[in-house]
């Protein structure tokens, strides 16, 4: 054998090595390809909320987790409390649900279990799931609610959209009998 076919036979060598232990593990390509969401997490959380420079809303929560996705969410695992303020100022509602979901894009808020709003004047409502638009300033929801007004007149029925205040409000569906006010009879 000939110098070169030396370096020839030499070379063929390497490459054969270097292409047999080029094997990818399955699980590494996997791993590297594999999408990750980043999540930033805030403890003892205060966050006052404004419009037009007024305080429209003070929220806080013990546990925040922002997540860095297509749509980005954030969320409040463990509980969430929302006080609600008018144009002047005062404390006109407040909210406190177990579970919540804040959608940035569409200025939408899941509420879930134990859902409770409870205005001023002494109305409050009670659901297992609730959504807060801050565009319209509007609760709405497609579950069973059960509504006790300040007169202890209580409501119940299956969906309800409501202001924050619950100054107004509509069950779709009401269940049990319900008086009517004599200024309302057909």
């Amino acid at each position: 054998m000939n110098k070169k076919e030396g370096r020839n036979l030499l070379a063929l060598l390497f490459i054969s090595l270097f292409l047999i232990s080029c094997e990818n593990d399955e699980n590494l390509v996997r791993a590297l390809n594999e999408k990750r969401v980043m999540v930033e997490e805030a403890r003892n959380v205060v966050s006052l909320f404004s419009q037009s420079g007024r305080m429209k809303a003070k929220l806080s929560a013990p546990i925040m987790l922002r997540y860095q996705v297509d749509t980005s969410y954030i969320e409040f695992p463990k509980k969430l409390h929302v006080d609600f303020y008018d144009s002047t100022g005062k404390k006109e509602s407040e909210l406190d649900a177990l579970y919540a979901k804040y959608m940035e894009s569409s200025n939408k808020v899941l509420l879930r279990d134990s859902v409770v709003v409870a205005s001023v004047k002494g109305d409050t409502l009670r659901t297992p799931e609730l959504w807060w638009d801050q565009n319209t300033n509007k609760f709405f929801t497609d579950k069973q609610v059960r509504l006790k007004t300040v007169d202890k007149t209580i409501y119940g029925g299956k969906g309800l959209e409501a202001q924050e205040d619950l100054s107004l409000w509509t069950i779709f569906e009401p269940t049990g009998t319900v008086t009517m006010p004599e200024n309302m009879a057909p």
